[in-house]
């Protein structure tokens, strides 16, 4: 599968390598054509990933990832157009973070949740929230956990979120999937932020994930 990223933070690059290393090609697109970051990945992964504008990365997936920070996601994506993303499945693995007032952060959204405004800003786009409640290298690797764990995923369309779901087990194994239902449940997923910024130095590391373990019938 072609695979479009937007960002060329540690998240899309390491999202890239590891779709890579499952077969896919992956273009990592930024706000310029010749973006220093983006060259030297290129040619840290070879042939499987190439670079290019938003828009190139966007008209050049099949799937596409939203992997800017949460504050600049809609500026990002308006700077990608709607036509590039019409049509698409957009999955949205970026954050309201705000950091300006230090670490732990705040969220920058209060009724709504980014991954809705992303969604009402391009209707025609299909929003799926995903891999946005845990760590860049453990999203590639949930194996390398002691026990399996569970990701939550929404949006609206149901498709799309069962093309999002078999992208994920097929190229990194994740097996356990929480459907949150609509694109709302994002509020949630996003508000989970909170509390695994604040889990960080408790549990001492960034490598771990919710489990949800359910009552014995």
């Amino acid at each position: 599968m072609d695979i479009g990223i937007l960002g060329t933070g540690d998240v899309g690059k390491q999202l890239g390598r590891a779709f890579i290393a499952a077969g896919h090609r992956v273009r990592l697109g930024s706000r310029t054509a010749d973006h220093a970051g983006a060259a030297a990945w290129v040619a840290e992964v070879g042939a499987g990933g190439s670079q290019g504008t938003f828009t190139d990365a966007a008209a050049f997936g099949e799937v596409v990832l939203n992997c800017l920070p949460g504050q600049h996601a809609l500026a990002g994506l308006r700077a990608t157009g709607a036509d590039a993303l019409a049509g698409k499945v957009l999955v949205d693995v970026s954050n309201p973070l705000d950091f300006s007032q230090g670490f732990p952060p705040r969220l920058f959204t209060e009724d709504e949740s980014l991954a809705e405004q992303i969604q009402a800003a391009f209707p025609d786009t299909r929003v799926v929230k995903a891999l946005n409640t845990l760590a860049h290298d453990v999203m590639v690797a949930p194996g390398d956990l002691a026990q399996a764990t569970d990701i939550p995923i929404c949006g609206d369309d149901a498709e799309a979120k069962q093309v999002v779901q078999d992208l994920l087990r097929e190229s990194f194994g994740w097996e356990r999937f929480l459907d949150l239902g609509p694109i709302s449940g994002a509020r949630g997923t996003e508000a989970w932020l909170l509390l695994w910024t604040r889990l960080l130095g408790a549990v001492g590391t960034h490598r771990f994930n919710l489990r949800i373990v359910r009552e014995d019938a």
